[in-house]
């Protein structure tokens, strides 16, 4: 989120440098000298990130660190509103920015200038393969296929706000639906648990979710209990995003140089990127092609 644009969740919305902060003000298209590489970032948000430095983009920021020759610092906060505003732009009176780099935001999010996008994937729609009415769907067209009463009986979670809200409406499944608060103030709550908690405990039997978050929790479910299913994007709901990496307004340089990193590291983070089981699809420039 998301991650996550709006829709993402994206999943998807993710130390000191060298200098004091009066240095600040240097030409923008030198690269500032740095003691840390430092990133914002969630601190409960797998499988991007964690406290324990688990997620996807933990590994990014380790492998920037290590190319950079810098330790890798965080500031954590919850991704809910003011993510932005509370981490990449914080900065009281007297002090740096607290962080200068997020690891993952959705390509079109105006609070960050952005480089490239890195990968681009869609959402799932994870289903509970113990219903014996799912044990057979092994694609989106299985699942619109089922019988009507079979189809009817499902109860389907989904993070309101997202693209699975119009998606439920344009395939009749309003009445199955069961809405979970994007931006839930507990902070506690990660994206995850409607697959880990709910959709494996019965509570629900299917969930829509982004693919990045569909293909790590059910690896992490393990006996084939749970099944993610791609969903291609479709007139008015669009399902698949761009990621890429955001960093402060005005700071080319520095854009440029992590822009440079993701260009000199593509093969590890696509490594990265498969070991967490996300679906990757082909860059959106090259699928209109």
């Amino acid at each position: 989120m998301t991650a996550q644009a709006a829709a993402l969740a994206l999943a998807l919305l993710l130390a000191a440098a060298c200098a004091p902060p009066a240095a600040r003000a240097q030409n923008a298209d030198e690269p500032e000298p740095r003691s840390a590489l430092r990133v914002c970032q969630d601190p409960n948000n797998m499988p991007f990130s964690n406290l324990q430095g688990e997620g996807i983009e933990n590994r990014i920021a380790a492998l920037f660190g290590k190319a950079l020759g810098l330790p890798v610092q965080y500031y954590s906060f919850p991704q809910r509103m003011g993510f932005v505003r509370n981490t990449l732009r914080m900065k009281l009176p007297g002090e740096d920015y607290r962080c200068d780099i997020i690891m993952g935001v959705p390509v079109g999010f105006d609070q960050v200038a952005q480089t490239q996008p890195y990968y681009r994937s869609t959402y799932a729609l994870v289903i509970n393969t113990q219903n014996p009415a799912l044990q057979a769907v092994r694609s989106p067209e299985d699942f619109y296929a089922l019988p009507e009463p079979q189809r009817s009986a499902l109860r389907i979670g989904l993070y309101d706000r997202s693209p699975a809200t119009p998606w439920v409406n344009r395939h009749g499944l309003v009445a199955q639906a069961v809405p979970y608060p994007m931006l839930s103030p507990n902070p506690e709550q990660y994206p995850g648990e409607i697959i880990e908690r709910d959709l494996k405990g019965g509570k629900i039997d299917a969930a829509v979710v982004w693919g990045p978050i569909a293909g790590y929790f059910v690896h992490r479910a393990g006996s084939g209990q749970l099944r993610a299913l791609a969903l291609p994007s479709e007139p008015g709901v669009r399902f698949d995003y761009e990621v890429a990496m955001g960093v402060r307004y005005g700071e080319k340089a520095w854009q440029a140089q992590v822009q440079q990193l993701l260009v000199s590291h593509r093969t590890e983070i696509d490594a990265i990127l498969r070991e967490f089981h996300v679906p990757l699809l082909p860059p959106a420039a090259a699928a209109k092609n």
